[in-house]
């Protein structure tokens, strides 16, 4: 009768701690392969709902796997080596302009605002974008979501790229730092946490947000192809609810909190920078608060694709995004 008792109560527990986390129990775990654009703190409700067992909760165990590029992660899903890749939702709209049979779809948002910041080589507390004429910027890719923000932004500020200021576009993600560190350019576009490694250096100063210039867009956001969401309706339908849950938990907890959380994914990062990083994002604003893409936002992303001639018209709404499922999850909590 004892051990009746041991496995009752035991069984009882695996439920309870299964609802705390509010999902049904599973007996079931998929391997999933979550290819994202870079590894950066930029990223951090993905690496809460990691560190926090989110994922787990739904049955899910992921695996990352860094892409260094839009281009590339949207490769990973085509190929089969991903199953989920984050990066900017251009890289979906360009699938669609392609016609491709088995279409990219965005279906869970991320991040709203540019999380990348311009470092220069000096301290300018009164910086305007006029500090850039004749100068060079090291940039992104050529049709990146990084490079046509940069764009949109200096447009917008009355300085014509590769007119006004030079861009350089053909150093890889991951290369741009050190490239200005060794003495290129005059400007970085950088994300964190390579931005304030650069400061820490003293290599560099940031001068400005991208963020505060971005507007709100499908910066960053979860993607599958069409036909792994038809046919894995269940682990898609899980992952936003992990993203979810980490969404509202960042959205409620301080900073240094956030940091000692995802701090195994930056191992080499000092929690005092990783605390300071984190309050600077949240103050911009650049984490969406659901995983849901608003209309707007894609629309605002296509007009600065079309400004940078990198498409020829606008993809439909419904053809390149899901808002379903994030519909779903999130009036699961209502």
């Amino acid at each position: 009768m004892r051990k009746v008792l041991l496995v009752l109560t035991m069984a009882a527990l695996i439920a309870a701690t299964a609802m705390s986390f509010g999902c049904r129990p599973r007996t079931k775990v998929r391997d999933i392969v979550l290819s994202e654009v870079i590894h950066s703190i930029f990223y951090a409700p993905q690496y809460v709902a990691l560190h926090k067992g989110f994922f787990l909760a739904e049955g899910l165990n992921v695996r990352l796997e860094v892409a260094q590029g839009a281009d590339r992660g949207a490769a990973a899903l085509l190929s089969g080596a991903a199953q989920v890749a984050l990066f900017g939702s251009e890289a979906a709209i360009y699938t669609w302009q392609q016609g491709a049979l088995n279409p990219i779809i965005a279906f869970a948002l991320l991040c709203q605002r540019d999380g990348s910041f311009l470092v220069g080589r000096t301290p300018d507390p009164d910086f305007t974008w006029r500090d850039v004429v004749g100068r060079t910027i090291i940039g992104g890719r050529r049709g990146g979501v990084p490079q046509m923000v940069l764009e949109y932004v200096l447009n917008e500020h009355g300085v014509t790229p590769q007119g006004d200021v030079t861009i350089i576009q053909n150093i890889g993600l991951g290369a741009t730092a050190a490239a200005f560190a060794e003495g290129t350019g005059d400007y970085v576009q950088l994300w964190e946490p390579a931005a304030s490694r650069l400061v820490n250096a003293g290599a560099g100063y940031i001068v400005a947000a991208m963020g505060k210039y971005s507007g709100v867009l499908p910066y960053t956001a979860f993607h599958a192809t069409k036909t792994y969401m038809r046919e894995n309706p269940d682990v898609i339908l899980g992952f936003t609810r992990a993203i979810y849950r980490a969404q509202r938990w960042v959205q409620t907890t301080p900073a240094a909190e956030i940091a000692a959380t995802i701090q195994p994914s930056f191992p080499d990062m000092a929690l005092a920078d990783m605390t300071a990083i984190i309050a600077r994002y949240k103050e911009l604003g650049v984490w969406a608060t659901n995983p849901l893409i608003p209309r707007e936002a894609f629309d605002h992303l296509q007009n600065i694709m079309l400004a940078a001639g990198e498409l020829s018209s606008k993809a439909p709404f419904a053809d390149v995004v899901n808002t379903e499922i994030a519909e779903r999850v999130v009036n699961e909590r209502r």
